[in-house]
């Protein structure tokens, strides 16, 4: 039986509607207990970069990878935990756009007044994807890329017509309106990854954790929260 211990994690915010059901039954299964630090991806690159140690790091699989090659992540210790497409949302109530296929929503982005979407991972395809399809310049004085808020919240207060960001980040938020995924064509799935920070002061813990989270019994709330397993 391993000792019960404390297992500190740093996580960005896609995985956190799984992961806030999933870790109270770890903790009550195992005694460990888990202290977590949210942070979006870009300032927990910079954090982990800057030196701040923790025992498990959630985030998408690409910056897992970047963190290995830096040393900061240990080699062979990523763990895919979830997937997730983005997703398009309005404010509740408000005209749905059509958005199903990829010149639909190049006019429904045209005529829009204001557009948001992050600055992690859906955001950086976002705004690549948008030059690829010849509007990013016309987009430009009406894209708005929020740093630290979900995006659904500002679309739910009407700072943003339409916002962009994972389903699963989408569908907790009030307020808003979920239209659907982007066009399968034009749609961009990110994998959520853990790793095990190479100065881990807690490993055995931490791998025990993981396990939990990609565990069978975990798949049924992953999906309900907008996510695939793995």
């Amino acid at each position: 039986m391993t000792k019960p211990t404390d297992i500190k994690v740093m996580s960005s915010y896609a995985f956190r509607e799984a992961y806030l059901e999933l870790v109270p039954q770890f903790e009550a299964a195992s005694g460990h207990k888990v202290t977590t630090l949210w942070a979006p991806s870009t300032e927990m690159m910079q954090r982990l970069t800057g030196g701040e140690t923790v025992d498990l790091v959630v985030m998408a699989a690409r910056s897992i990878d970047e963190l290995i090659a830096l040393g900061t992540i240990a080699p062979d210790s990523r763990v895919d935990l979830a997937r997730s497409g983005v997703g398009v949302a309005v404010r509740a109530g408000a005209p749905k756009p059509d958005i199903s296929s990829a010149e639909a929503l190049k006019r429904a982005l045209l005529a829009a007044r204001s557009i948001a979407c992050s600055t992690g991972p859906s955001g950086v395809y976002l705004v690549g994807l948008f030059q690829r399809m010849g509007i990013g310049d016309a987009l430009k004085a009406k894209l708005r890329q929020v740093h630290g808020e979900p995006i659904g919240k500002v679309v739910a207060r009407g700072d943003a017509e339409i916002g962009f960001q994972q389903v699963c980040e989408l569908l907790p938020v009030a307020g808003i309106d979920l239209i659907g995924p982007l066009p399968a064509d034009i749609q961009e799935v990110t994998a959520f990854s853990a790793g095990l920070h190479a100065q881990a002061k807690e490993p055995t813990a931490a791998r025990a954790l993981v396990a939990f989270l990609t565990a069978p019994a975990a798949a049924p709330i992953i999906r309900k929260t907008g996510m695939e397993p793995g």
